[in-house]
């Protein structure tokens, strides 16, 4: 039988994330900074954060290392308002997954324009 609880759990964290990242004042952290997903060990005792944010690499990065020197606080803070006993501790993973799909499209979009309006090679060629 599956355990539902860590899944639960892994929604919970990311919502209440979600919510303490308007909070915090870290100018490194970007404005446009997301938690995409939290993947919560079976035992609860780690939570790998994945992050995302509006911009290039380095920024997602620079978010990444504001959110780990805040990362006491937000244990405490989710320890608080999930009300849990052992609050597992956060490992926040810089995410590109966003940019890396967004220049697939981009390459796939350069194709098709390559393409004539019939699918094949442009009358050009």
């Amino acid at each position: 039988m599956p355990n539902h609880r860590i899944g639960r759990l892994s929604e919970d964290i990311k919502r209440e994330l979600s919510a303490l990242l308007r909070e915090l004042k870290d100018p490194r952290i970007s404005q446009m900074t997301s938690i995409l997903r939290c993947e919560v060990s079976p035992d609860g005792s780690h939570c790998k954060v994945h992050v995302t944010a509006l911009g290039d690499e380095q920024t997602v990065k620079e978010s990444c290392k504001g959110l780990t020197s805040a990362a006491g606080y937000l244990r405490r803070e989710l320890g608080s308002r999930l009300k849990m006993r052992k609050c597992p501790e956060l490992h926040f993973i810089p995410d590109t997954s966003i940019a890396y799909s967004a220049h697939i499209n981009e390459l796939l979009h350069e194709i098709s324009r390559d393409k004539g309006p019939d699918g094949g090679p442009d009358e050009n060629e």
